[in-house]
């Protein structure tokens, strides 16, 4: 299948159709939803031919049912032209697949590499021993913040530091070091640095983790690195050392930034919605629900790509084979058909099978780390900082621009007093 798609990937240049700009996130205009001309789109012609920032062309999809079916569908939609990155990004959707590229790979090729990466970091048992250590680095940068005088950028001295700690942590690799894979994070989602600098970006990052690789198939300890390379040593068909250091590569980089937005992202939007900010403070037990509720809620980005295998269709719109296909996850977690009214915060809301991690085979595999660290945060810091508040008006808000990893930039906020941990 991937040798026919590389001589059909060419053809999605070739319009029959009018196209319009691929919606972005527009913070300014709709604050924690899609771009405000998504609706319209979503309800009168739910699948358009879009152009991406990058020239490229794809078929945009942004009804619930039709997102879940695409992704849900790896036999007529391939991952072979890579999640995201070449939608916003300049990252070349047909360049060929290397060893251990397992973000572009289908089948029971990329299965394999799941069946490396779940019992490290997936499974119930994982979680609940990870569950103590983020609850001590939630704390530890709490008892940081009760020092300060304010105002202080949450995301950029709780968030950041949160996050690239518990990566670190997982991984076993000394925290002086993470300016590593912050520089590589900062790369791969930053849609101003080219192919080639990506490239040049990635090279130290992965000298360094094929270090750690090589030094824990030959020892190995509890940290994630290990549990995956004594599981890829026992599989069927080993893995070398590129294919491990590529994951974990991925997975220091991928960790970083994005859960840091995610999390100052459902602040800001929990501080402007400070009766469910309120409900966390006294119910501290609401946070894991509150967690899926925001990531439904902030499930922003330029959309998940694929590519059709076979000549198909989408709603009754015909998609020919080799055609790219973008599917918008923000406006399927913002249809009011699977929603009642999306665009409320309501940290009770039921869950509902949201989108917010793609759905799938090919769903982000390290969600659940993401999921525990948000809701760690979200049972911690109301009640800690219950007096939480913005420490400058609301449109002085910076948002990031050129990213795959919406939110905001800084988010300057106050208090009164950060309570001790209980």
């Amino acid at each position: 299948m991937l040798d026919r798609l590389e001589t059909l990937v060419t053809r999605s240049s070739q319009l029959t159709v009018d196209t319009v700009p691929l919606p972005l996130p527009r913070e300014r205009e709709c604050l924690f939803g899609p771009a405000p001309e998504v609706a319209d789109i979503r309800r009168e012609s739910p699948v358009v031919k879009v152009a991406c920032p990058t020239g490229l062309e794809a078929w945009l999809v942004t009804r619930y049912a039709d997102v879940r079916e695409v992704l849900g569908d790896p036999e007529r939609f391939s991952l072979r032209a890579g999640q995201a990155g070449h939608v916003l990004l300049n990252q070349p959707p047909d360049a060929p697949i290397e060893e251990g590229d397992f973000n572009r790979m289908d089948g029971t090729d990329h299965l394999r590499f799941r069946r490396v990466v779940a019992p490290a970091i997936t499974t119930v048992k994982r979680m609940e021993l990870f569950r103590p250590l983020v609850q001590r680095l939630v704390d530890e940068l709490l008892d940081a913040l009760a020092a300060e005088t304010g105002p202080v950028d949450l995301h950029g001295e709780f968030a950041n530091p949160l996050t690239s700690s518990v990566v670190a942590e997982l991984l076993d690799v000394p925290y002086e070091d993470r300016a590593l894979f912050h520089d590589a994070a900062k790369a791969m989602f930053d849609a101003q640095v080219e192919y080639d600098e990506l490239e040049a970006v990635k090279v130290p990052l992965f000298d360094y983790v094929h270090e750690l690789v090589v030094a824990r198939m030959r020892e190995p300890g509890e940290d994630v690195i290990s549990v995956m390379a004594a599981k890829a040593q026992a599989a069927d068909r080993p893995f070398t050392e590129l294919e491990l250091t590529k994951i974990a590569a991925g997975l220091l980089a991928a960790g970083y930034d994005t859960t840091a937005s995610l999390i100052t992202y459902s602040m800001l939007a929990l501080l402007d919605n400070p009766d469910q900010f309120a409900l966390l403070r006294d119910d501290p037990a609401a946070a894991s629900n509150a967690a899926e509720e925001l990531i439904r809620l902030l499930s922003v980005g330029s959309g998940l790509m694929r590519v059709a295998t076979v000549d198909t269709e989408i709603a009754g719109t015909p998609v020919a084979a080799g055609e790219f296909v973008v599917v918008s996850v923000q406006s399927a977690n913002h249809d009011p058909a699977r929603f009642p009214e999306p665009e409320q915060l309501e940290i009770t809301r039921p869950r509902g099978a949201h989108l917010g991690f793609g759905h799938g085979p090919h769903q982000c595999p390290g969600q659940q780390i993401a999921r525990l660290e948000l809701a760690t945060v979200l049972a911690t810091l109301p009640r800690r900082i219950p007096s939480l508040r913005l420490a400058v008006p609301f449109d002085e808000i910076e948002f990031k621009k050129e990213t795959v990893a919406f939110g905001p930039a800084r988010l300057p906020v106050t208090w009164d007093e950060v309570l001790p941990a209980e």
